[in-house]
């Protein structure tokens, strides 16, 4: 479950980055965060599958609840990295004018 959850975040950030194609909210660092993620949980099924055989692809349903908690706070903590990367590049100048503001 988690490398589903990360693989859908990923291809849903790639789609934006690719439908919006310029930078100022910087699409670009979230997707290779994501995919980054991805390639990371694709490592551990395949030696997840090296390790148990068959049986990986048959988990409890504690298990996958486990998983699903999980790639959903990998997804929020990627959120989260891209949403600071946002607000300290800050394209547009609106944190600096907020900030400044009297």
């Amino acid at each position: 479950m988690t490398l589903l959850i990360t693989v859908f975040g990923a291809v849903a950030a790639t789609l934006a980055w690719y439908t919006r194609r310029d930078d100022t909210l910087h699409l670009g660092a979230l997707c290779f965060l994501l995919w980054g993620a991805a390639l990371m949980w694709l490592g551990d099924a395949i030696f997840g599958y090296l390790e148990e055989g068959a049986a990986y692809f048959t988990p409890s349903a504690a298990e996958m609840l486990n998983d699903s908690f999980l790639g959903l706070s990998v997804l929020a903590l990627a959120l989260v990295v891209w949403l600071v990367i946002v607000l300290v590049k800050d394209s547009r100048g609106r944190v600096r004018a907020a900030l400044l503001k009297k």
